[in-house]
């Protein structure tokens, strides 16, 4: 039996999930491939942080957070260790990157990436920020210390976006991309168009868990931008940043707006393209008109698409169809299970 050994930065929504991916695959992962996923470390930013080399209780790390928020300080695993100390000393194999999104910097998940890659350790992150803001530095940095870079989790929750083409479109290369990426302004512009106002639509996704309580990134594009950037990179080798991508977001789009495009047989999405255009990778995030018979139209609630464009197979779409927070944890997961193959 094999011990892939693993130290988390960041146990939110999406961390809890994989953890209990783990849990609920163990028999598989030990039976089939015969390899024992173990957590060695856990850091947060307000939770605590633990760490135990001979693998953390995951049932109990999640009924600490389900009854009181954090970790339980008696625990023996508990560290008043930061999280670089962790990073820094801890013995794992691969660093799981899921701290909060910093959408203008992409720090300090990339100085936690960079220190993991420093130690010759293996990163999965589903962290868009460093792959928006710096993934030439760090993937150049993963090839010098021969270690695996993977971050299929970044832009379309479990959909496999970048294990499509890495591993099913060999010497493809990928001429354009155009998606629907943004759920809250797809969200938005829907409820716009069943009659609401904007103020009100914000309100009623607030209220359904669809919107932030600050939604200004995801209104004026911003995050949309990034999704677009990490796109562009890896799978156009762009070398692009958010700054770059010619954005303009949802917040100047009336009722009448709506209503006229409606007239037209047409609804309004927030778009987000790639294309080459002068020998250059060039990346767009703006709403615009789709005609009511376009499969991008179809796109609905929190569900999300994109189109890959490539020299030899075509144009090909794929739609995720309202996800949860499974589909970002499994999207962890598929990383890992991705992992342990090559290794």
């Amino acid at each position: 039996m094999k011990t892939l050994k693993i130290a988390m930065v960041g146990f939110g929504n999406a961390g809890k999930a994989l953890a209990r991916i783990i849990l609920d695959k163990q028999k598989e992962l030990s039976g089939t491939l015969e390899w024992e996923l173990k957590i060695v470390a856990i850091t947060t930013g307000s939770r605590g942080n633990l760490v135990d080399e001979k693998g953390i209780d995951l049932n109990r790390a999640l009924q600490d957070l389900e009854r009181q928020g954090s970790f339980d300080r008696q625990w023996e695993a508990y560290r008043e260790w930061s999280t670089m100390e962790i990073i820094e000393r801890v013995d794992y194999d691969v660093l799981i990157e899921i701290s909060p999104l910093n959408i203008f910097t992409g720090q300090p998940a990339i100085e936690h990436i960079n220190t993991a890659f420093g130690r010759r350790k293996h990163v999965i992150t589903a962290n868009k920020g460093p792959i928006a803001w710096a993934y030439h530095e760090l993937i150049s940095m993963a090839e010098k210390q021969r270690v695996h870079f993977f971050h299929e989790t970044t832009v379309m929750d479990g959909t496999p976006v970048f294990n499509l083409v890495d591993e099913t479109l060999p010497m493809c290369r990928v001429t354009g991309i155009k998606g629907i990426l943004n759920t809250t302004t797809n969200f938005i512009l829907e409820e716009m168009a069943e009659g609401k106002s904007f103020e009100d639509a914000v309100e009623e996704g607030k209220r359904r868990g669809f919107v932030e309580a600050d939604p200004s990134m995801d209104i004026e594009g911003w995050d949309a931008a990034a999704k677009t950037a990490a796109l562009l990179n890896v799978l156009m080798h762009a070398n692009i940043t958010p700054r770059d991508i010619q954005r303009k977001g949802i917040e100047d789009i009336t009722h009448e707006d709506i209503l006229r495009a409606q007239r037209e047989g047409k609804v309004i999405k927030l778009i987000c393209q790639g294309r080459v255009e002068n020998g250059q990778v060039v990346g767009v995030v703006k709403p615009m008109e789709i005609s009511k018979d376009h499969v991008f139209a179809s796109v609905t609630g929190t569900s999300s698409i994109l189109s890959i464009k490539t020299d030899l197979m075509g144009e090909l779409t794929i739609i995720e169809h309202d996800p949860e927070i499974e589909q970002t944890g499994y999207g962890l997961f598929s990383d890992l299970l991705r992992l342990i193959r090559k290794l």
